[in-house]
């Protein structure tokens, strides 16, 4: 399997001599394995005058970056829905697959990192946020019939439990390092197992979705929600049982314990030893 980039193209808070703000282009590889060294991951940076913002800019340093590599991902993902169309029109003109995605976990950290200590050392580095614009996200959808899991549960399993993953029978899979959380190894994460005896086509269908994290929803009752893409969620299981709604806000507390970092499992039935399917979640705040 090849590699899967994470791109971010927006201006930074830096002006340049006609005080226009100075634009780049962040590109790093996705960890896809939870053993993976992040210090061998790729990333490529350049900055943008303001004058040259479009899609064939991106495409050209997007290349640069292909060239530096020494080959193309196989897909890249983005978080800001307000670049979609530049970012995809480049994209395509290099034959290469882009998609929304909130699973840009390196790109988060090091894009926090360069905020706090890169653009600060740049002439005409202007303090204070650099807002994105925010998009509303429509209502969680219902799973498709045929998709329901039949019984789910909450889990929880140790760090250090969850760095064997690589040695478990998985039919769809993916994770990162937990170094890039700062977990130690006896920290508890916690999950959702679900059990389908349609588990493969569940977990096919799960894998196509670029799962960005579970959470649950209290707004109109109290519902599990998987959250997909750049705005899409879809409705897990609404949990009435007092029992289920207190272990549900025991995995959130745990949750924010973790990092924000939690885990999906699916499974044909509960005795089952192998995974249709497992993904390393991580709910993150994107700027």
């Amino acid at each position: 399997m090849g590699s899967i980039w994470e791109i971010d193209f927006y201006s930074r808070p830096i002006l340049d001599e006609n005080q226009k703000k100075i634009w780049e282009v962040l590109v790093c590889e996705s960890p896809l394995d939870i053993r993976t060294n992040l210090d061998s991951l790729f990333r490529y940076a350049k900055y943008c005058p303001s004058t040259q913002v479009n899609s064939v800019w991106l495409r050209t340093a997007l290349q640069e970056a292909i060239d530096k590599a020494g080959e193309a991902p196989i897909k890249i993902r983005f978080f800001r829905r307000q670049m979609n169309n530049m970012i995809t029109k480049a994209c395509e003109d290099l034959g290469i697959p882009s998609l929304p995605s909130r699973k840009t976990l390196v790109l988060n950290q090091w894009l926090q990192q360069r905020m706090t200590e890169v653009y600060p050392q740049e002439a005409g580095y202007q303090g204070g946020t650099n807002p994105s614009v925010r998009l509303d996200s429509p209502l969680p959808q219902r799973l498709p019939d045929a998709l329901e899991g039949q019984q789910w549960i909450f889990v929880s399993l140790s760090a250090g439990e969850l760095a064997e993953m690589p040695e478990w029978e998985i039919g769809f899979s993916e994770a990162f390092p937990l170094d890039l959380a700062q977990l130690a190894p006896e920290t508890r994460i916690p999950g959702i197992l679900i059990f389908s005896p349609r588990a493969l086509p569940l977990a096919g269908w799960m894998s196509g979705l670029e799962l960005a994290f579970l959470r649950i929803d209290e707004k109109q009752g109290t519902k599990l929600v998987l959250e997909t893409g750049s705005t899409e969620s879809w409705i897990l299981a609404n949990i009435k049982n007092p029992t289920t709604l207190a272990e549900a806000k025991g995995f959130e507390a745990a949750k924010q314990k973790a990092n924000g970092v939690h885990f999906l499992g699916v499974q044909s039935d509960p005795q089952a030893e192998a995974f249709a399917g497992f993904w390393l979640l991580q709910e993150i705040s994107l700027p």
